[in-house]
């Protein structure tokens, strides 16, 4: 069927399979704010636009008097980018799809976008085509490839001037908005767009539903695409493909649209902060607890790093995300490809969660049980039901508990290293 560029229409096609079935991704914001490092990703907005004291402290301390935030941009240098590494290191990682930021708020584009004149990645700074490049390492790699997209942009004089006319103009978006959303997608033919910047202006004003129309119709992606729900002022959580609703969201209970939580491993910061300390990034533990209770509750967990000017993904990201890659190499049975169960979490507990596969149940206890017996009382077991813990030879005794549930005996020792995390594998439970 062909799709009318109204939320009727779009919100009732079928998500493409691919997404539900990945689970994992990670996110990765990287432009011009790079290069001050410090703050956040909306370094500009504060120092500029909200004229933040700490902010023009810091630019006046750091930099030459008079300094424009354009002058930034020479500085992201990417000298040190290579693009096969960090597929490789997403791809250990456990991704099954990479989110990068082909433009924030901020207007640079990391590609040549042809309406972006002199403030994208091949007339300055890298002079690379940086959307292209790790698109190319991550299709051979057979990772998903997403860009992200800010609408808006905080300062460019077109959208400025619309927004004086309380939108009733459209001059950024003809100009500027859509001729680059339609240079990606014919471009670099991504399998999802991570719009973004929405908020200020109502859909009818980004002519979201009629691009929306052509990228499911017409478009080089129009079987595989997937999008997301920032598509114009009151849109997210209510219309588009999967539902972000909020940055770092987290329902409190089995969501019926498929969703996505985006999380970052500086828990500060999108974008790379040159002073991020060790406490301000997450562990091990809190990653693997975000992605469980994400994926137990029908979500796709997408993991964010910020990059430094030059490319690099420091070393403490690095770790994070091949220790998450190491517990998906175990444990990835009970997440990839799997569905939310009858019962998501144990008794209102918060250390044992549940995903299925079929008939097949995983009960993912997040906690090791002081005396190694894990008690289960949502699981009916039946005299064929048989136990096993992901990583471990052999089958589990079990018990059938008085009253409802079951008694599960664990080798005597946890797993070693010591970890956050372990999977019994149900089969034959109701």
């Amino acid at each position: 069927p062909r799709y009318r560029p109204d939320w009727a229409s779009l919100d009732a096609r079928p998500l493409p399979a691919w997404f539900d079935r990945a689970k994992v991704g990670v996110f990765v914001h990287w432009g011009v704010f790079s290069v001050p490092a410090w703050g956040s990703e909306w370094f500009w907005w504060h120092w500029q636009g909200q004229r933040d004291a700490a902010y023009e402290r810091f630019v006046r301390r750091r930099f030459p008097p008079g300094t424009t935030y354009a002058e930034f941009a020479p500085h992201f240098t990417a000298f040190d980018f290579q693009p096969r590494q960090w597929a490789r290191l997403f791809q250990r990682a456990g991704a099954r799809y990479v989110v990068l930021t082909t433009k924030h708020h901020e207007g640079f584009t990391n590609w040549g976008s042809p309406v972006s004149w002199n403030w994208n990645s091949v007339d300055t700074g890298p002079h690379r085509d940086l959307v292209g490049e790790l698109g190319e390492a991550l299709r051979e790699s057979n990772l998903r490839y997403g860009l992200y997209h800010s609408l808006m942009e905080w300062f460019h004089p077109l959208y400025l001037a619309d927004k004086q006319s309380d939108f009733k103009t459209q001059s950024f978006v003809s100009k500027k908005t859509m001729p680059e959303l339609y240079d990606l997608v014919l471009k670099y033919k991504p399998d999802l767009i991570w719009s973004d910047g929405d908020w200020e202006a109502p859909d009818s004003y980004w002519n979201s539903t009629s691009f929306l129309a052509w990228l499911y119709n017409d478009s080089p992606v129009k079987d595989t695409v997937v999008v997301n729900d920032r598509w114009g002022r009151g849109c997210s959580c209510h219309h588009g493909g999967f539902y972000n609703c909020a940055d770092k969201f987290r329902p409190g209970s089995l969501p019926e649209h498929k969703w996505e939580m985006c999380s970052s491993l500086d828990r500060l910061s999108w974008g790379y902060r040159s002073n991020m300390s060790l406490p301000e990034v997450m562990d091990e533990m809190s990653v693997i607890e975000e992605l469980v209770q994400t994926v137990s509750l029908g979500g796709n967990y997408l993991l964010n790093v910020g990059p430094t000017k030059e490319g690099v993904i420091v070393p403490i990201f690095q770790e994070r995300l091949l220790a998450l890659g190491r517990w998906l190499d175990t444990n990835g049975e009970a997440i990839y490809e799997s569905q939310p169960w009858r019962v998501q979490m144990e008794n209102a507990t918060d250390t044992v969660w549940y995903t299925s596969k079929g008939p097949v149940v995983f009960a993912i206890f997040l906690l090791w049980p002081r005396d190694s017996v894990l008690r289960l009382s949502s699981p009916i077991p039946s005299p064929g039901t048989q136990v096993t813990l992901l990583g471990f030879a052999g089958t589990l005794e079990w018990h059938k508990e008085p009253g409802k549930g079951m008694l599960i005996t664990l080798p005597y020792m946890p797993p070693s290293p010591p970890q956050s995390g372990w999977v019994v594998k149900l089969e034959g439970v109701k």
